[in-house]
């Protein structure tokens, strides 16, 4: 693999706007990319913990929570040719809306999934954003650190 380039991140972003999963394939562009890997991820209506429907959640962010994103995005690509868009949704989200987005590319395939899939999974250990789900019947819960 070769290193990471300079511009590995291309997005890494909090918003209180939809997110644009085109916008984030557009950043990733690259023509010695061969292979380009998505992750959006939901709001679902239902939960294991839930005991009515889902239909809501809240997010929010710490200060610091986009300089986070920025940093587990260019720890995941660090060592691979991998350039990453990421973006996390801030506010509040009915079900069906994205809270998260992510693109990568990568001259090869293992490098893509294998980066996207970093990405994802630190932000939900580390990424400093809470989220608060709201049920049909107005019962809430906070769900702990992370998307």
């Amino acid at each position: 693999m070769s290193a990471t380039p300079a511009s590995a991140v291309r997005i890494a972003r909090l918003s209180e706007t939809p997110l644009d999963l085109d916008a984030h394939l557009d950043a990733v562009e690259e023509s010695s990319s061969g292979a380009v890997t998505t992750f959006v991820g939901r709001v679902r209506d239902t939960d294991p913990d839930a005991s009515d429907a889902v239909v809501a959640l809240e997010y929010s962010a710490h200060p610091d929570a986009e300089q986070a994103l920025h940093r587990i995005a260019e720890d995941a690509a660090a060592g691979t040719d991998a350039i990453v868009a990421v973006s996390h949704r801030v506010g509040r989200l009915s079900v069906g809306e994205a809270a998260v987005v992510i693109a990568v590319a990568s001259g090869h395939r293992a490098a893509a999934f294998e980066v996207c899939r970093t990405v994802i999974e630190t932000i939900k250990t580390d990424l400093p954003v809470w989220k608060r789900q709201v049920e049909a019947d107005g019962t809430t819960a906070w769900k702990g650190l992370g998307g």
